[in-house]
């Protein structure tokens, strides 16, 4: 009798919580986006194989987040133009000789979203800590992944932003 009972009360709250009107966020991106998608990513003339990294997050982002397809620019519904700033490079931690053993990257991406109808500009800040050893310079490596790791951070906040816009546009 008292595993019955355990059994339809966690019924009963599986019941109550699959009609609590959860939507997840792709739902309200892919409102205001669409289903297609077409991305540009402008190249820094500073510092051009960031670009390909933010290219590959970028579509990564598009795919896995927003659930939509990548297509030619004639055939979007959305064309994002993403653009970097030149990466920050802070220290955030010393050891007891006072060299730096840890930074924080920090990365803007400046976002166009243009439609049919909308220019929008939006602006995405992601950052990424890493350690280094002491008295040592970065890495061309370590300098690759802060990028990498702090553009999709950057990107999370996009997604994010968008995600809030969607779900502000009536059902």
């Amino acid at each position: 009798m008292k595993h019955l009972l355990k059994f339809i009360l966690f019924g009963f709250l599986l019941f109550e919580l699959s009609g609590c009107g959860y939507k997840p966020s792709s739902k309200y991106s892919r409102k205001v986006v669409g289903e297609k998608i077409s991305t540009n990513v402008v190249i820094s003339a500073q510092d051009p194989e960031n670009t390909v990294l933010i290219k590959d997050a970028v579509d990564t982002a598009i795919i896995e987040t927003f659930r939509a397809s990548l297509v030619d620019k004639k055939h979007a519904d959305t064309d994002l133009t993403f653009s970097i700033s030149q990466p920050r490079y802070t220290p955030i931690q010393y050891n007891a000789d006072g060299y730096v053993i840890a930074y924080r990257a920090t990365i803007t991406l400046r976002i166009t979203r243009k439609t049919k109808d909308i220019r929008k500009n939006y602006n995405a800040v992601g950052t990424y800590d890493f350690g280094i050893a002491p008295n040592a310079v970065i890495t061309d490596q370590e300098r690759f992944d802060a990028i990498k790791y702090s553009a999709q951070k950057a990107i999370a906040s996009f997604v994010a932003q968008v995600s809030a816009e969607g779900s502000r546009v009536g059902e």
